[in-house]
């Protein structure tokens, strides 16, 4: 599938949106409701959605580093870090339960904005061929990780990863369709 940066551009704008009027249109009581099918309140997961994005920066400089060598190097990495789930999982559980008290709704409003707005710079950035370098992922970590993924799958990860967990917040106003 060809690069589309249009529709990459769109994505983060339609989520950076959504992620505004979510935080913006919840109550106090409403961000400590416990979402669905997790063990976070609506703040925490809405922090967890908010660390998806975050964790493109980190993962584009290791496709950097790892998108030019072999394939088979970065899946040495990838089983490694498979071998570390159990850890991954407590901080990915801990972190946001930590990271919502920290930075509180307005602060994760404007994180998120200022996000967005360096993944839209990077995306318009991104050369062809870099955009097509391929290595191992983790598919222990997320279950929208897949084995072999390109540096154009990785900016699309983050918006899927968004729209699932969309789906378990318990924030009124959601519709029936958006919470699955």
């Amino acid at each position: 599938m060809a690069f589309d940066r249009r529709a990459v551009h769109d994505e983060l704008e339609r989520v950076r949106i959504e992620f505004r009027q979510l935080l913006e249109s919840a109550t106090h009581v409403d961000l400590v409701r416990a979402s669905e099918r997790t063990r976070w309140t609506n703040e925490q997961l809405l922090f967890h959605m908010l660390f998806g994005y975050l964790l493109v920066r980190p993962l584009l400089l290791v496709f950097a580093l790892l998108g030019r060598l072999p394939l088979s190097a970065s899946r040495l990495f990838a089983r490694l870090l498979d071998a570390a789930t159990g850890p991954f999982d407590l901080v990915n559980y801990v972190g946001p339960v930590g990271g919502a008290r920290l930075l509180g709704r307005r602060r994760m409003a404007g994180l998120f904005d200022r996000v967005i707005a360096d993944l839209h710079r990077r995306v318009d950035a991104e050369a062809p061929a870099h955009l097509a370098r391929r290595m191992h992922y983790p598919c222990r970590w997320d279950p929208f990780f897949r084995d072999v993924m390109t540096v154009a799958d990785l900016y699309r990860y983050p918006a899927r990863h968004f729209d699932f967990h969309r789906r378990q917040l318990t924030l009124p106003g959601l519709p029936e369709a958006v919470r699955g």
